[in-house]
Parts: C-alpha cells; structure tokens; sequence
C-alpha cells in the first residue's frame, strides 16, 4: 500500500507490521518493538507504549521504519537508522541529527528529529526519530499526477525558499557544525574541496572507470573560482522532498550535507536524471530555470551565475555516476540484499553520457 510518510519514499508492507497479539510475527521484529519502546520510555516518557515497527521501502541508504506509539506526542514517528553499509562521502544519523537540528533553527522546512539513540536496530548504528510529515515523494508523482498540479506551480517558490535559508547556515552562524564531530571546519576553497571530495569517492570505489576518471580531470581543468562557504543540504532534488495538493510539505534526506558552494545544490536539482522524464521542465522536472533561480534570487539576495551553474551539473552527473558504482558495490561487496542497489550501478553509464553531453554542449 502506497502511503505518504516523513524521511523516504514509501511503500508500506502491511505483512511486516508488529502485533504483539500475531503470533506469527518474526521475532527479530518483535525484539526491534521491545528495544523500541524500551528506549522511548527511557528518553520521552515512561508511559509510551509502541504497538507496531513498520519497514518503510523506497531509500536506498537508510534503514527506516514508520513508528507507531501511545503516550508520546506525536504518536507517528519515523525510526532512522544507519545501514550496514554506507555510501561514500555520507554521514552517519549521529552526524546528521545535528545537521537537522541546525535547520529547523534556521527555520527550514524540515521535520525534526528527537530522542537520538546507538545500537537500537543493530549494533553500532546510530539512529534517531523524526516526526511524521505527510505528502508525496516519489518522482513520478511529483512530476506527473495531476492532482499535484496545483502544488508543482509553487514548487520553485517554495523550494527556492528552503534552499535560501539552508544557505544562510554557516560555519560562523552554526559553529556546533563545524567541529570534528559533526561536519568539520568549512573549507577555504569550496571547488578545491568538492574536487577532492569526489576523488577520495572515486578512489573508494572497487570498479574504475575511464568514463569517471576522464570527467574528474576536465573539471579539474575548468575550475572556476568560489570563495564564499555555506551548508549544503548535498541531495537537494525531486524524491528527496514531501509534497501535498497545497503544496511543499518538508525538506527530507540530509546524508549528504556538507560545506560547500550554493552551486552544488543549485545545480543538483536540475540534473536530467532528477526530472524522472520530464526532460523539458530542467528543474526537478517540475520548472523552467529562470522561475527558480529568480525566486531563489530574491529569497537569499546572491545573484544566480548560470556558467557556474553548468560547470557544477557536470561535478553533479560526475558525483551520481559514483554514488551508482557505490550503491551496486553496496550490494556486491557490502553485505546489502536489496536489489535496487544492484540495479542503479548501471546509471553511472547515464550519468557518464550526461556530463560529457554537457561538456560538449558548454553551455546550460
């Protein structure tokens, strides 16, 4: 059953759902309820008592499960917990609960995350809960269904705003981020340190390519110049936002967040594979650019450069080309099972063609 929820795209599986009272109900299940509530009631209040854990399908990074509780308000909670296998160039729930928590200050539409925990769906793994947000995700139907309609015309409004005021979070305005702990210190030389980024990704991966390898070195040679530093959400696209009929309902995903230029957001939402086929709408599939970027303009006063924002969508297929190898990687050598990560390794080829499209073509 399809569903909207808060943190990932969903598909609800009514047949893991937890019932103390089925009998048939795993027991690995039933013990992640047990650790569940005994934490809740250890962090929130004595009183809560969950009755069902259920997975949530649909992200291939996190694991993510859909809480239900009495005695805690809210009573809907999503549970996000470090997988066995990470992403290169990701960080971790304990990383980014701190990230959330600066953006809810900030004031970003996002829904925050309480009650932090280690070792509560596996060992080691950091987790925390968010509070449910409703709405839509998946890309399709943020670009297609014509009950969206409506919400898609505010979208390049909305989302400028969201990504302005992610924007204004710096180094000095959010010092807690950038410690060792959390983000680190916020580099000198964004581009320098988005190149080098992508090199220690590249040279994670098991599997070189010429294709990756090749896009790593014209970039290096078409460096342009960036000096002012702010926080990246560092996924910022269509799938990894809620919407509604009204409209945007929460910014979601911050594995990724990082210091960097705008840019790098900027030009991540417009890459071709992030229009889930609406190729003609460049902007999340949902928007001409000029809508965004004007809106984005007036929301955060930095006037939008368009060569930049090309150089950056090139960075950007380079970066997904890699996060494909990596994802499939998960799968063959990572211990992962889901075989969706398997299936998306065959996109660096895509991603691959796009840049070097966007290469030939110098220009947006």
């Amino acid at each position: 059953m399809a569903a909207a929820r808060g943190g990932i795209a969903i598909v609800v599986r009514p047949a893991l759902r937890l019932d103390p009272a089925m009998s048939n109900a795993p027991t690995e299940h039933e013990d992640l309820r047990a650790r569940v509530e005994a934490h809740l009631r250890g962090v929130a209040t004595s009183a809560t008592v969950v009755s069902s854990v259920v997975p949530l399908a649909g992200g291939a990074c996190q694991d993510n499960f859909r809480v239900e509780a009495k005695g805690i308000e809210p009573g809907t909670l999503v549970l996000r917990s470090d997988a066995l296998s990470a992403l290169p160039g990701s960080i971790d729930r304990s990383r980014e609960f701190a990230v959330i928590g600066a953006a809810v200050r900030a004031g970003v539409k996002t829904p925050p995350a309480h009650y932090p925990a280690r070792g509560l769906v596996r060992e080691g793994a950091h987790a925390y809960f968010l509070e449910w947000a409703s709405g839509d995700a998946i890309g399709r139907k943020v670009t297609k269904s014509p009950e969206l309609a409506g919400a898609r015309r505010k979208l390049p409004e909305e989302l400028a705003t969201e990504l302005a005021k992610i924007h204004r979070i710096t180094a000095a305005s959010a010092p807690e981020l950038a410690t060792a702990e959390v983000l680190g210190p916020a580099p000198q030389e964004p581009v320098a340190a988005a190149l080098a980024f992508q090199r220690e990704r590249i040279d994670s991966l098991k599997s070189p390519r010429l294709g990756i390898e090749l896009l790593h070195r014209w970039l290096t040679d078409h460096a342009p110049t960036v000096t002012e530093t702010v926080l990246l959400h560092g996924d910022f696209r269509t799938g990894n936002f809620l919407v509604t009929e009204s409209g945007l309902s929460a910014i979601l995903d911050w594995e990724f967040a990082r210091w960097g230029a705008r840019y790098e957001d900027l030009a991540w939402i417009s890459m071709r594979d992030w229009r889930f086929g609406v190729l003609g709408l460049p902007v999340g599939g949902f928007s001409a650019r000029a809508p965004f970027y004007e809106a984005y303009e007036k929301q955060s006063g930095h006037v939008v450069d368009e060569k930049l924002v090309h150089w950056y969508e090139v960075l950007s297929n380079l970066a997904w080309a890699v996060g494909s190898v990596a994802q499939a990687e998960r799968y063959i050598y990572g211990g992962e099972e889901d075989l969706e990560l398997l299936a998306i390794g065959r996109r660096a080829s895509e991603m691959e063609w796009e840049a070097l499209r966007l290469i030939e073509r110098g220009r947006i």
